[in-house]
């Protein structure tokens, strides 16, 4: 798979005005000196947005759950109180606490966890998923090639959880387990403050991109009258 192709087919299909997707990867290698992030790390996916890169740990993330979901520690013991008494985004905590459970968020064992716009890589080597922030009707592109060589009910999947953890835990297992699903997110009321409204977040496991990648040109993004009067809209 080659980044630059990739980029070039995506520009063809969504157009110029349609934003490139973030890539996110585990590593050793700090790849850009990063400020801690009060709250949400979401908030500094802006700067990703820009042409930054960014490199996050337990240290630079300010938000306990962010820290967890994202695999650099374990379940802050006030995690299901706060969801569940504070948030009102489960009935009780003993729900949240069920939820993780069947989750199982992953430990990483690297230093860091890096977000970068994927025209900032040499390649697609270790990447764990791609983010795309998607309108409705960049989503209806997204999604209708992710259905093109499946059948399976569940190719879009909108499990419950925080933005982080539909972004980067969900993807990061379904990468580890060489799984087919993408995940649609941001539904998060925590999260979508920082984003704008009309944006949501979809994101494609490398275990399922690397399928994705050779279907592109053969689906409805290329040469179909219906998705020309769409992509003709997101570039007004």
């Amino acid at each position: 798979m080659d980044i630059h192709t990739f980029m070039t087919n995506y520009r063809e299909a969504f157009g110029e005005r349609a934003e490139l997707p973030i890539a996110f990867w585990y590593s050793d290698k700090q790849e850009s000196e990063t400020e801690k992030i009060g709250g949400c790390f979401f908030k500094d996916l802006q700067q990703v947005r820009e042409g930054k890169t960014i490199s996050l740990n337990s240290d630079v993330i300010g938000c306990g759950g962010g820290k967890f979901y994202t695999g650099f520690t374990e379940m802050p013991i006030h995690v299901p109180n706060f969801v569940s008494l504070k948030e009102k985004y489960k009935k009780t905590p003993e729900m949240v606490t069920d939820f993780i459970k069947q989750i199982q968020v992953p430990r990483t064992e690297k230093a860091y966890l890096h977000f970068a716009r994927i025209d900032k890589l040499a390649s697609f080597d270790h990447v764990e998923g791609l983010l795309f922030l998607a309108t409705p009707d960049i989503l209806s592109g997204l999604t209708t090639w992710a259905f093109y060589d499946t059948n399976a009910f569940d190719t879009v999947a909108t499990p419950f959880g925080s933005g982080c953890s539909s972004v980067v835990t969900l993807t990061v297992l379904e990468n580890q387990k060489d799984g087919k699903r993408c995940f649609l997110g941001f539904f998060d009321p925590s999260v979508r403050p920082h984003f704008e409204a009309n944006l949501l977040s979809f994101t494609i496991p490398m275990s399922r991109f690397k399928e994705m990648y050779h279907t592109m040109r053969e689906s409805c993004l290329f040469d179909t009258h219906a998705w020309a009067k769409i992509k003709e809209r997101i570039n007004e």
